[in-house]
């Protein structure tokens, strides 16, 4: 089959191809045998109905159309292996010419990845991060697994930050209750920045059974436009106050809360989680800043289909509540669609190099991906295989992704906290 291939623009063709007499004809007669099975016609037992009884009582264009529809996508998709084209979205088909109702020559439509001319894109320097863990961080990470094992102690004293109250609001604008404001018997936990800003410290300084005028003010940023940047008053009512009572960190704490046996030993066990967690955050900013530098290497044209796509996402995920207004949605766009273009123009790159370096998702990184999922989900291999479906592609691309990142990363002159380069890998 020869088809012709005509560039719309940079990122969109146009292909010719025909479909001639015999293999429609072949394809017919597929279809007609196909569809016979199950076909009951008085005088005829089923599936032995003759195709000229068959097209009588259904039409000969039912044969043609489940023709075309066997057909054309393998024309097509031999089209797109002779001139070597890579679809990022369904073709738009439509037929050109045909002959008695029977298409002979179709064009299908579609936006390709683009051809990118790959720029040097190892030996890339970056500054490592910094990754030290100080004792510091330690104890805050002692002290937050002692919060979790903390005891509520009622108190007779006034409120203080840290402490957790059960406490009546009700909160207003200009004297008008705005929704969401209002609550009864909440317990919460006084800490200023889980709240409205103001909040918690207003709060603070009351005692049991006291009520009182609290003055706190909506972030700008705040999601709910109505509320964002406004002065708001709230009337609470405080019922008790019980502070966190933690328990001693010695070792019968090391042991209750990990295999350590002494609370040096979790101080360490401590340590070497912090230091892997440094570690990977550290890495992380050496591929983003590394795809950066790629980025501005690079310029070629994105399919607008994948654009779209991206910015759809991002808009759902930023959207607040059950959606933005319209207007808001539209202001949204415009702020996303840079982001959506990075991400696209990100994305193909990495498929480039990819490409380039003969990176692929073997066997063996299909396996340790799937059983990393079980254990994630408490779930069999099997079922978690099952559930995947036609997504285990998409696994496979996030495979190829997170390899080809780690190829840039492992080639690239790591400049360390002395800034002395380090050797590629």
């Amino acid at each position: 089959m020869t088809s012709t291939l005509t560039q719309l623009a940079p990122t969109q063709v146009a292909l010719e191809f025909s479909i001639t007499d015999a293999e429609l004809a072949a394809a017919e007669e597929r279809a007609f045998r196909r569809l016979v099975k199950n076909v009951r016609l008085p005088g005829f037992r089923k599936g032995k109905v003759p195709r000229k009884i068959f097209e009588q009582t259904y039409g000969s264009s039912t044969l043609t159309n489940e023709a075309v529809d066997e057909v054309v996508p393998d024309l097509y998709a031999k089209a797109v292996r002779e001139h070597d084209l890579d679809p990022v979205e369904r073709p738009k088909i439509e037929v050109l010419e045909e002959n008695d109702g029977r298409p002979t020559k179709l064009k299908a439509t579609v936006e390709v990845r683009p051809a990118i001319a790959l720029q040097q894109y190892k030996g890339i320097a970056v500054s490592r991060p910094p990754i030290a863990v100080t004792d510091n961080d330690v104890e805050e990470s002692l002290a937050a697994l002692a919060k979790e094992r903390a005891t509520l102690v009622p108190v007779d004293r006034p409120a203080r930050l840290g402490d957790v109250v059960t406490v009546d609001y009700e909160g207003a604008i200009d004297g008008t209750p705005f929704e969401g404001g209002r609550g009864e018997s909440e317990v919460m936990e006084l800490a200023e920045g889980r709240f409205v800003p103001g909040f918690a410290a207003g709060i603070a300084g009351m005692t049991a059974g006291e009520t009182k005028q609290v003055e706190a003010r909506f972030p700008d940023a705040y999601p709910v436009a109505d509320l964002a940047g406004k002065a708001a008053q709230f009337t609470v009512t405080l019922h008790d106050v019980k502070e966190l009572e933690l328990p001693a960190i010695d070792d019968e704490f090391a042991k209750a809360v990990s295999p350590n046996q002494t609370a040096e030993e979790l101080r360490q066990d401590l340590r070497r989680r912090l230091e892997a967690v440094a570690a990977g955050r550290s890495r992380r900013a050496i591929g983003n800043t590394i795809m950066a530098e790629l980025l501005a290497k690079h310029d070629f044209p994105l399919p607008q289909s994948l654009v779209d796509s991206e910015l759809a996402h991002l808009v759902s995920e930023s959207a607040p509540g059950d959606g933005p207004p319209e207007k808001n949605e539209a202001e949204l766009r415009d702020q996303l669609r840079g982001e959506a273009e990075s991400r696209v123009k990100a994305g193909l790159l990495i498929q480039a190099i990819a490409k380039a370096e003969n990176v692929t998702a073997t066997p063996a990184d299909m396996a340790a991906e799937l059983q990393a999922l079980a254990r994630r989900y408490g779930q069999p291999v099997d079922r978690i295989r099952t559930a995947l479906g036609n997504n285990v592609l998409s696994l496979m691309d996030g495979i190829v992704r997170n390899k080809t990142l780690d190829l840039l990363i492992d080639h690239a002159v790591v400049m360390g906290d002395q800034e002395t380069p380090s050797s590629p890998s």
